[in-house]
């Protein structure tokens, strides 16, 4: 006797169905996946799962990541490592100015004498 056949969408699945689902694919079922064209020429993805009683066909809406603009997102990235936040009266400690030396004394000052 063969096995009573069904599709059904993996949103109009029971509980217990997504749970013995996850029970009989472990690993996660993405690799089982199969891509089926419908006479209306659109394709979907379905996980072909079998019970003790019924063969499913069961579509899964694949969730594609929403990937943020690539321009902006970078842009105002990079944009923040090109801003320094310099305060009133300090220097930025990236410059490449001698005059962050002469506070450590290491230097003669500009008339020649050293600090002691």
């Amino acid at each position: 006797m063969s096995k009573k056949r069904a599709i059904i969408s993996y949103e109009k699945l029971t509980i217990d169905q997504k749970k013995q689902i996850l029970k009989d694919f472990p690993d996660g079922y993405a690799n089982h996946l199969t891509t089926i064209k419908t006479p209306t020429g659109q394709m979907l993805d379905a996980l072909i799962w079998e019970t003790d009683e019924v063969i499913y066909l069961v579509k899964i809406n694949k969730m594609t990541p929403k990937a943020p603009a690539v321009d902006d997102e970078e842009e105002d990235f990079e944009d923040d490592f090109d801003k320094v936040d310099v305060k009133d009266g300090e220097e930025d400690s990236n410059s490449d100015s001698d005059d962050d030396d002469d506070d450590y004394g290491d230097k003669p000052d500009d008339d020649g004498d050293e600090e002691e």
